[in-house]
Order: C-alpha cells, then structure tokens, then sequence
C-alpha cells in the first residue's frame, strides 16, 4: 500500500492536483502554427503570401523536400489559412494572429473536413475512390474540405490516373494538397495539375539561431560551437536538428557542451582532424596513423574521420579560392584560422588531390571487411602523395616553364622528354598484331610540332608515337562523330574500346601539340571506324580489279587463286592501275 500511495504521490503536479502531462519533444512542442514560424523558407511564404492576397489560390499543392524541413507542418498551416474563420474574417487569409474556430483542430491533425491520408498505407485505386466520391459532398464545419496525402510518390500508378479527373476540376469546396520526399516518382500528369514548393535544406546558421531560442525558452545554456555541430549533423533537417538538441539536453542535464555533443554525434573534435590533416599532408605518417588510432579510441567511426577529413580538406580549398570569410558556414574562430593557414601553405592541386583520394577511400570504405584497416590505408596512400610535386614542377624539371594562370601549357623540348622503352612497344605491338611498318618513326624527338588537319593526321601522330594501343583503338574501337582542327573531338565508343580513351587522348595530344585539346564522347554513332573503312575500301578494290580484263582471265586459268590485295606500282597513280 505504501508503494502504490507514493506512486499515486508521484502522479500528481505540484499543486497536489491532478496528473501531470507527458513530455513533449521538442520537434512537436515548437511545431510552427503560422507562416511566421516557418524557417529558411522565405520563397515559398512569399508566393503564398502574395497569392492568397489577390486571390489566386490553386485547387492543388506539392510540397516537396528531404525529410524534416516541414512539408506536413506547412499543409497544416496552409489548411488552416483556407480555413481561417473568426470575428470579421471569413475567407481565406495569411493573417492569422491568434487561432480561430477550426485551428487547433487543423494543427493537431483531428479536423474532420482536413483528410490527412499516408499515402504508405493507402495505395490503391479503391483508397482514390473513397477521395472522389466524398469530394461531391461539402464540408461539414469548414470552408474547404481539404484532401492532404502526404508521401503521395508511395501511390500506385492505378490509383495515380483514377486521381487525375478530380484534381484537374475538383469542386470548389476542394483543395489537395500533397507532400513528398522523391517528387521524381510522381508522374508529370500529376505535378503539371499542382502549384509546386520545392522547400530548402535550413541552412547552418539559421539553425543555429532557432536553436538558441529554444534553448531560452527551455531554460537551458549551449555553447554555439555545440550547435554548430548539431545543425551540421542535422544536414538542413529542422525536425532532425531538433531531436538532437533534445538528445544533447537530456545528456548535458540542460548545458549543452561541445564535448557532450562530440561524444553523442560520435564526431571526432575538428582541431584534432586539422591535426590529422596537417600531418597527413605534410607525409609524416608515422604520427598521423597515431593520431587516427587515439580518434578511433575515443570513439570516432573511421567513416566518419575520414568524412571529417574531406569536409576540412573542402574548407581550406574555399579558404584558398574564397578567401577567409566565404570558408563555410558554422565555423568557429579557430576553425576558421586553421583553415586558411592550411590554405596559404598548400595549392589547390594539392587540396584537390587529397579531396579525390578522401572520396575513392569512403568508397573503399564501404565495401572493406575491417574498416579501421582499410581507413589506415587510405590515410598512408594520402601522407605517400602528399609530398609528390605538382604538375609545374615537373614540368619545371623536365626543363620547361611552368603555365601562367590561364595561359596554355608549355610543350617541354622534344630533347628532354624520355625515350619510350622499345620493349614494351614491340611487345605491345605483337598483342595488338601490328608490324613495325605500321607503328612509324621510332624516334618522336625527330618529329616537328605536328599540325592536325583531320582525325586521319590525329590517328598518324599516335602511331609516330608508337602508342600502339591507342592506335588500335582508335582505328577498330571508335567512330568518328565530329572532328575540329581548332582542338576539339567528338567520339563514339564501339564495344571494346576502353572507358578512358577520351582522357588518355586528350592527354596525348596536350602534350604533343601547341595547343589544348577537348575530346567528348557521344552517344550517337557517327562515321565507321577506320579500320573497318580502310578495309571495305580494301574489299571495293579487289572487287573492281578482279573484274579487270587481264586478272579475271588470269584467275579464270587458275580457280583457285585469290587476289589479296591492291597496290599501286611506283612511280604510277591510282588511275595507272586500271582501277580509277
């Protein structure tokens, strides 16, 4: 008896009264009732504001965006403004100052003339048919009967078309409204019938300043670095922003620290990451594995080092780009400063290269058995080519002059550039069944700056090169879509040509040539290939000199002789052969 009386105690609020209310979280406690609490979304209140003010309202709506940026909180919104009645208001409006008769009913989702269906587990034709018989019928209490279907995309293609009548020519005392997260799912016929909102990703900032309010009203303290990071762990998300604060309350005892949110977002501390990053980049390895094992130990994802590591790799190239203050949003002071120190020692190069090495190593990451391993890894490759020298030191190097910006790069002297290894061209060469006739000069230094007039010249510089394989391609494996002497290339690829022949291409011909060249690759086929031109021309000409006078008399006394070829005898023209 004296449990139960002192749990019937513990029931009751302070006054001795009755049983106090459950807890509300703060995603559904600061829901916003009006167009004024709507965050990040000025675009989309300014139509409707302008809308509702010369009395074009639309009989439907699409609310599109990820999740959480308050697509069925603004169709509540919006059905109460249709809806909107009080003392000397009785049409829709965007003043809604104080709630009048239907609104506390709309926002709690519990009016009966405001249908709010999931489309999840409605699907079907016979749920569409329920919708179109009703809406013959007016609104019991309301101005509008208002059909809102959130993740509308989850809707068959069935229930879709038996949609389409009544959205096009509702009765006037309908409105549709629709929310979705993959608005490329719902068909055209649909979306074109709809006024659409595409609502933004809340940005950083803003975030921040709308948690900070919270936290006001809450009674609870936050540092702003710890909101930086919730609003950045939230990825534009109010509702997601929101429960993470909750979350960080609740752990901090109502002082939200930057230590706790690190602990419960599993991120590792951002001064520790540029740490990582500086030795990363400045090749010692030894200690930046160091530093990665003591961010694992206290409890970083290696995804999420990594992850890390690309965002303040993506900071200091704005830095460098931008300048200090266009940096990113949500950075603190030391961030900031980090940032653009690590920016003034490293070129964009540099910064690039490291980004393209982070992204293949999440990549990696993902499919690795042992993700600690396998992030090591990434990190020992990213400290090896740290310290590789950029492209105008090689250039440099090889004793040419390093590029102006903007200006074309310089071809290093024909003398400087290194023999290719006779070896592995005539290896090369035996694979692909082409002579040493057919590769060319075997010496390229011997070569002039070469003037490409057609792709013919381009496919005979490749050959002088002895780049076998690349000459093969290109005369079995591509077809010829357009061709500019200017510098620019248009391919097909044909079924065995490798993926990356338009880079290796483009790449050849910058560094043999005066000039830079563009090699795009099209999806419609152009003209032949080479090499299955040259041979029908080959298989014309046997075909015509077969019929000459002399050879069919020749190949008439010997029936089993074929002619194998055409050549023309020196010193004598096409013509001279009988065949032109």
């Amino acid at each position: 008896m004296a449990k139960k009386k002192q749990a019937v105690e513990q029931g009751k609020s302070d006054n001795g009264g009755e049983k106090s209310a459950p807890y509300v979280v703060l995603a559904r406690k600061y829901r916003p009732s009006s167009f004024e609490g709507l965050i990040g979304q000025d675009a989309m209140v300014t139509t409707l504001k302008n809308a509702f003010a010369t009395d074009r309202i639309a009989q439907g709506y699409m609310l599109t965006g990820v999740r959480g940026v308050g697509k069925t909180t603004t169709a509540r919104i919006l059905s109460r403004a249709l809806n909107y009645e009080r003392d000397g208001v009785d049409k829709p409006t965007f003043d809604m100052a104080e709630f009048g008769r239907h609104c506390a009913e709309i926002m709690e989702g519990r009016h009966p003339d405001v249908l709010e269906m999931d489309a999840a587990s409605n699907t079907g034709v016979d749920n569409m048919r329920e919708i179109i018989e009703s809406a013959r019928y007016k609104p019991m209490l309301a101005r509008y009967k208002v059909y809102l279907i959130d993740e509308v995309h989850m809707l068959s293609k069935g229930a879709f078309n038996a949609l389409l009548k009544t959205l096009e020519e509702p009765p006037g005392h309908v409105k549709f409204i629709f929310a979705t997260t993959e608005v490329r799912k719902v068909p055209l016929t649909v979306l074109s019938r709809c006024q659409r909102f595409d609502l933004r990703r809340v940005e950083v900032p803003v975030l921040m300043e709308h948690f900070k309010k919270i936290i006001a009203n809450e009674g609870g303290e936050a540092e702003d670095e710890a909101l930086a990071a919730i609003a950045r762990a939230a990825e534009g998300s109010v509702r997601d922003g929101l429960s993470l604060l909750d979350q960080a309350l609740a752990m901090s005892a109502g002082k939200v620290r930057l230590e706790r949110v690190r602990d419960m977002l599993g991120l590792a501390d951002r001064g520790r990451i540029f740490d990582l990053l500086e030795r990363l980049l400045g090749g010692a390895t030894g200690e930046a594995l160091e530093t990665f094992a003591a961010l694992h130990r206290d409890g970083a994802e290696p995804g999420q080092i990594l992850a890390d590591l690309a965002e303040a790799v993506h900071t200091a190239t704005r830095a460098k780009t931008l300048g200090a203050t266009n940096a990113g949003e949500g950075l603190s002071g030391e961030e900031r400063r980090r940032a653009v120190a690590l920016a003034e020692r490293l070129s964009v190069a540099i910064l690039a290269r490291a980004w393209q090495l982070l992204l293949k190593g999440l990549d990696e990451l993902a499919r690795a058995p042992n993700q600690a391993a396998a992030a090591e890894m990434v990190l020992i490759r990213l400290a090896y080519t740290a310290d590789l020298p950029a492209p105008a030191d090689i250039i440099n190097a090889l004793g040419g002059s390093a590029p102006r910006a903007g200006a074309k790069p310089a071809l290093p002297p024909a003398e400087k550039r290194p023999p290719a290894p006779v070896d592995a061209l005539e290896s090369a060469a035996e694979e692909e069944g082409v002579s040493e006739d057919d590769i060319g000069p075997s010496d390229p230094a011997a070569a002039a700056v070469p003037i490409l007039r057609t792709f013919a010249d381009v496919v005979a510089l490749v050959g002088e090169r002895r780049e076998v394989k690349l000459r093969v391609h290109l005369e079995e494996h591509v077809s010829l879509v357009r061709f500019e002497p200017a510098g620019s290339i248009e391919l097909h690829l044909l079924p065995g040509a490798p993926k990356e022949l338009a880079n290796e291409l483009r790449e050849k011909l910058n560094a043999w040539t005066d000039k830079r060249w563009m090699v795009a690759l099209s999806k419609a086929p152009g003209a032949p290939a080479i090499g299955q031109a040259q041979r029908e021309r080959q298989a014309a000409e046997i075909r015509d000199i077969a019929k000459h006078p002399a050879v069919a008399a020749v190949l008439q006394q010997f029936p089993d002789a074929q002619v194998t070829g055409v050549r023309p005898l020196p010193g004598t023209t096409t013509d001279d052969t009988g065949t032109g």
